[in-house]
């Protein structure tokens, strides 16, 4: 193991922990670098806190993926306000939501009423579209390009409807009087969030 890694080892064990984010203290050293080699494994969120108030050094460090740089002297307070800010960052996580539906583009996963809602992968993939695209409404052709990728070649007359109508009776209550997913008729269809 590298000095740099036995630092980080050593140092890791002393660091503070709040938020499920660390706070860790390095002796002198280089931080960047320190930083450089924890990012090869890990996505950490960094605030560097240094005496180094030259621009280069600054824009290295956010070049590195730092999420703040703070010279010294600083405040306590506005030190924990940056702190909070940039756990908050980082654990925001994405999602769509329509009325009671709620959409996490990075799990693939969608809710209704706190309760999951299991989709195959193409009436996920037409909820996913339909809802980055909430109140337009959208053709078959669009769907059909958007979602299976083709501009109808190789796929049924009533692929889309067919799609449609399955969707409809997991994520609405009364599929016969959807509230959500509507026909637009002559048109095609649009997610109304209510």
């Amino acid at each position: 193991m590298s000095p740099l890694l036995d630092n980080i080892t050593r140092l890791s064990s002393s660091s503070l922990v709040k938020g499920g984010g660390k706070i860790s203290v390095l002796p002198d050293g280089n931080g960047i670098a320190c930083y450089k080699k924890i990012r090869e494994n890990a996505e950490i969120p960094a605030i560097f806190l240094t005496a180094r108030d030259e621009e280069t050094d600054m824009l290295t460090a956010f070049d590195t993926g730092a999420d703040d740089y703070v010279v010294k002297p600083f405040s306590m307070k506005v030190l924990l306000k940056r702190i909070e800010a940039v756990l908050g960052r980082n654990n925001k996580e994405k999602q769509l939501v329509c009325g009671e539906i709620i959409l996490f583009p990075d799990k693939k996963k969608v809710y209704k009423d706190d309760k999951e809602i299991n989709l195959t992968a193409k009436e996920y993939q037409l909820l996913e579209y339909l809802m980055y695209n909430q109140e337009n409404v959208l053709t078959k052709e669009n769907i059909l390009e958007h979602v299976w990728g083709l501009d109808g070649q190789f796929v049924g007359d009533n692929t889309v409807s067919v799609t449609i109508n399955r969707l409809r009776k997991k994520i609405e209550s009364d599929a016969a009087s959807p509230v959500y997913l509507k026909n637009v008729f002559g048109l095609g269809y649009k997610l109304e969030c209510v």
